[in-house]
């Protein structure tokens, strides 16, 4: 296989990925839309999750199915093709503001008895989608004022030292983020521990411990981008294929990860799921016992 059909397939990958996890996590905004029973401030910050990764997986679509096989365009480097690779990247780094965000506010929660939950959900969604635009900001007049004719060309989106400007504030969420979990699992194991009377007074909710398992898994499933890229393969490596392969999987797939953990496998949606195809397929059962029992009483 030479290395432009190489290309082909690990770009398909990306364009499968995204496109499958685009389609769940719309169906997973659908879903927490539509059941009104299910607001509450985590599944606030679930939809702001699910948000940032719909319009991110959508861009990429975009730059791989309409940018990407133009290659006049990738030389021109057109003012809307790099506007296209600074919204993109924006998204991109609000799913990692808005998995802190969720780390966070798991562990005041927990580890706070008395909270506004409605001011730390304000205020979470000014860090959310602020911090990325300060980021991004300082990326692009970075780049666009010291970047070199090389660094600038194909609509930015080949890898330069600006993109440590956008690696470093991920690889710090994360590194936050672990630290939030690690305590929570701290807080979590002493409640546990505590008598019962303890643990039904004080002791954390079904539903924060699940989701707490859900960032627990997604944090490093999501990070795992972000720490390979430091041993990217040299050009020609044995392993850059198989490395290129991973890095397809693991950046289109996190979109499908999690709407899994925060949606799909929330034990909330389940029963409001269950609860409504039970309502559903009872009122459509024909009224076999009124009929008969209007029968009989005729004759």
């Amino acid at each position: 296989m030479d290395d432009l059909e190489w290309r082909s397939s690990v770009n398909l990958i990306y364009e499968v990925g995204y496109g499958i996890s685009l389609l769940a996590i719309l169906l997973s905004l659908a879903i927490l839309c539509y059941f009104k029973s299910l607001k509450c401030a985590r599944i606030t910050l679930h939809m702001n999750l699910f948000t940032s990764f719909a319009a991110n997986n959508s861009l990429w679509l975009v730059w791989y199915l309409v940018v990407l096989p133009d290659g006049e365009l990738l030389k021109r480097s057109p003012p809307p093709c790099v506007g296209l690779h600074i919204v993109l990247h924006y998204f991109l780094i609000s799913n990692y503001s808005w998995m802190l965000c969720e780390g966070f506010y798991l562990h005041t929660v927990l580890v706070s008895a008395f909270i506004s939950e409605k001011k730390l959900v304000k205020w979470l969604i000014a860090f959310g989608w602020g911090s990325p635009a300060v980021v991004i900001f300082v990326y692009g007049l970075a780049r666009g004022l010291a970047g070199t004719v090389d660094d600038n060309t194909h609509c930015w989106m080949n890898m330069t030292d600006f993109d440590n400007i956008l690696v470093v504030p991920v690889c710090i969420s994360m590194f936050l983020n672990l630290l939030f979990l690690c305590n929570i699992v701290r807080v979590v194991l002493l409640k546990l521990k505590a008598p019962a009377s303890l643990q039904n007074s004080c002791g954390p909710s079904r539903t924060v411990i699940q989701a707490f398992r859900a960032t627990l898994l997604l944090v490093p499933l999501l990070g795992l981008q972000y720490i390979v890229t430091p041993f990217h393969p040299a050009p020609g490596h044995p392993l850059e294929y198989t490395y290129e392969v991973i890095s397809a999987f693991t950046a289109s797939f996190q979109g499908l990860c999690v709407a899994t953990f925060f949606c799909f496998f929330n034990g909330e949606v389940i029963a409001q799921v269950k609860r409504r195809w039970r309502t559903a397929f009872l009122s459509n059962r024909p009224r076999a016992n009124s009929y008969t029992a209007t029968q009989v009483s005729f004759f």
